[in-house]
């Protein structure tokens, strides 16, 4: 009986997603009722209740498709998914960042993001949560705690404000991993030259305190969502404030050495395009979970649309990247490209479930557009990125917020306004540029912040790790 149970509900879990259900955004969970019976071709499952009214949007769906279905459980399940999706993502930055970077380095860029991911869970788990998400809130700055939640078993559902889409411990989870990703965008940008114990402490400030404030400000019911400020899946609340924070610690620690020399620039060049194209690919995949699981349910036509706006701004910005690319350095740069397609996701996360079909399209490919000026022009000005996170995150993450504010984008919604959303970006990434360059300042006047010389020139893996990526090579080294 428990294995037709399953299979029953597995099933259900799939036919869901075929149907249509209203927009919801992060911090505004869909409430249905969760009555099911699925019906296979041998036998009828009754699937546990749990108890709650049927508002108008379930009743409408139920009748539009002919059958009632456990909408809890399907949208529980497809947000633990894609919280997986987006611990997949740190994969991806794992092998874009090593990708990007020179050989000698390579188990210094995977070490920092094995230590991101750990930390960033039981930072969030003990402080951040909570500090997030302090209930009626409607301020400035929350006080966390550690995470309390019932035995496993607990029927009380409504931990966090989720409703009946989700148990708490499933938006503990999606949302850690969110607030982990902001410390992974700052790592590349610092990569080959940062000393990893400094580095660790000021991820571990990031993650476990400044994030948690602005992330309060929106989806934690805060002053910018008191103003009408709106950020879906966090194009500034997680990217741009991933990216100024990483702004702040460069200015700080200074570009790698060799990297601007007699006033030109010299190309520091990375040592595994493959490696770094996979990094792409994973962060694509797992942007699905990222901008998906946003919608906090399994709403279907909130999915399904969020689906495809993600991946048309993503396939836009990776045109426009080579395209752009191809006409102002002569050539097709991939590294350019694999950059513009991120710049695309991260343009429409603000925005994947309120702005247009084609409008998605628009915004992803000025992003990719805009990536690689934006680029060229750091480089310009002998700001050190790596791997273009500043740009990547940063730039386009306030290019993506406005765009939501544009009635040209927008559809003209009149509750979205380019004013606010201006102030919200602006506000999210000074905060972020300004408390990185204090923690950064205060750990470089304390403790350093960047490795000798010949420890750079011999590389992080030897020096800080005594253990090379790659015993024996020594081509790009």
């Amino acid at each position: 009986m428990r294995m037709k149970y399953t299979l029953a509900a597995a099933a259900l879990a799939i036919l869901t997603l075929t149907g249509a259900m209203p927009l919801q955004a992060q911090d505004d969970p869909l409430t249905a009722t969760a009555i099911v019976v699925a019906t296979t071709e041998s036998v009828a499952v009754a699937v546990p209740v749990v108890a709650a009214a049927p508002d108008e949007d379930y009743l409408a769906m139920a009748e539009k498709y002919g059958a009632t279905f456990d909408f809890f459980t399907i949208s529980n399940l497809w947000v633990l998914l894609a919280a997986a999706l987006v611990f997949m993502m740190h994969l991806g930055f794992a092998t874009l960042e090593a990708g990007l970077t020179q050989a000698k380095n390579t188990t210094n860029i995977l070490f920092k993001n094995v230590f991101i991911i750990c930390m960033g869970i039981l930072a969030y788990l003990v402080y951040g949560f909570n500090a997030m998400y302090p209930g009626d809130f409607g301020g400035f700055f929350a006080w966390g705690s550690p995470v309390t939640m019932g035995a496993y078993g607990d029927t009380d559902f409504s931990y966090g404000g989720t409703g009946l889409c989700m148990t708490g411990w499933t938006d503990f989870i999606f949302q850690a991993m969110f607030a982990a990703t902001a410390a992974t965008i700052v790592s590349g940008a610092v990569a080959e030259r940062i000393k990893l114990g400094s580095f660790m402490l000021g991820a571990t400030l990031l993650v476990g305190f400044v994030y948690p404030i602005t992330g309060s400000w929106k989806w934690g019911g805060g002053w910018l969502d008191q103003m009408g400020f709106y950020d879906f899946a966090g194009s500034s609340l997680v990217h741009g404030f991933g990216g100024f924070a990483a702004l702040a610690a460069v200015l700080v620690l200074g570009p790698r050495a060799g990297k601007y020399v007699n006033g030109k620039i010299r190309p520091i060049l990375g040592h595994s395009m493959p490696l770094a194209t996979v990094g792409v690919f994973l962060l694509f995949f797992g942007w699905f979970g990222f901008n998906g699981g946003s919608v906090l349910s399994a709403a279907p036509e909130a999915v399904s649309f969020v689906f495809v706006t993600t991946a048309v701004a993503a396939a836009a910005g990776g045109l426009a990247a080579i395209f752009t690319s191809w006409i102002f350095l002569k050539k097709p740069d991939l590294s350019m490209s694999l950059n513009g397609i991120l710049a695309g996701l991260v343009g429409i996360t603000a925005g994947a479930d309120s702005v247009t079909l084609y409008a998605s399209l628009a915004i992803g490919a000025i992003a990719g557009a805009l990536v690689v000026f934006s680029v060229l022009f750091f480089d310009k000005i002998k700001i050190d990125d790596p791997v273009g996170a500043i740009s990547v995150h940063g730039v386009c993450g306030i290019w993506g917020t406005l765009a939501v504010g544009l009635s040209i984008f927008n559809g003209g919604n009149e509750d979205l306004s380019f004013t606010t959303q201006l102030i919200g970006t602006l506000s999210i990434c000074a905060f972020a540029f300004i408390t990185s360059l204090i923690i950064f300042g205060v750990i470089k006047l304390v403790f350093g912040i960047r490795v000798s010389a010949e420890e750079e020139e011999e590389g992080l893996d030897i020096g800080e790790h005594g253990q090379e990526a790659y015993p024996g090579f020594v081509a790009n080294k």
